[in-house]
């Protein structure tokens, strides 16, 4: 009885052993990886001088994106822009038009942002010179029709400039809001028809 139990025990340990490793053999095994591409942040398609146009409801033109190529990712449904140029149309108000080096479009398509050398011009109007604003970034709601950026920002229409930290833009409305440290230089619609004159 006894030399059976004491034969008995380490068989009983090998068999655990045997039965452990086999387990931890495929508690830690890593999945095989797909070799189709589809996890991996490739390009499923990519255009060259494409261009977007946003109707509204109505069927009039309310914006128009161009780039010099964009790039979509399926892994995420993003799109990336290269030299992206947007251009915002209300009737009876100037032109909007925004640029950058590069964008990046969400997976909905909701949100646009802009990289590098960012830059807006508002046209002029016979009342008013043209306004332009840059900044290192912009990040643009393109159905709600306004954009911010939380970094430093120029804004300079004729001869008056203006500069601060982070803005906020409607476009509707074309009012720029600058939200902290804002310093700058007016000159009035007065002294800038005067030097106009003597040019």
């Amino acid at each position: 009885m006894k030399h059976g139990g004491s034969a008995f025990f380490p068989l009983a340990v090998l068999l655990a052993l045997a039965g452990l490793t086999f387990w931890l053999r495929y508690a830690i095994q890593l999945p095989d990886e797909r070799s189709d591409g589809r996890w991996r942040h490739d390009p499923d398609y990519i255009v060259d001088q494409p261009q977007l146009r946003k109707l509204d409801k109505s069927g009039n033109l309310q914006y128009t994106v161009n780039a010099s190529e964009i790039r979509h990712y399926p892994d995420d449904n993003t799109t990336d822009m290269a030299r992206p140029k947007m251009v915002a149309v209300h009737p009876g108000k100037p032109s909007v038009t925004m640029r950058a080096e590069r964008a990046h479009l969400s997976q909905d398509g909701q949100l646009l942002e802009l990289y590098e050398n960012v830059r807006i011009r508002r046209e002029a109007t016979p009342e008013q010179a043209a306004l332009e604003a840059t900044m290192p970034d912009l990040t643009v709601r393109l159905d709600d029709e306004n954009a911010f950026t939380r970094s430093p920002v120029v804004i300079t229409q004729g001869e008056s400039w203006l500069k601060g930290v982070g803005m906020q833009v409607d476009n509707k409305t074309q009012i720029y809001v600058l939200e902290s440290q804002a310093v700058g230089r007016f000159e009035s619609q007065h002294a800038e028809r005067q030097s106009a004159k003597k040019r």
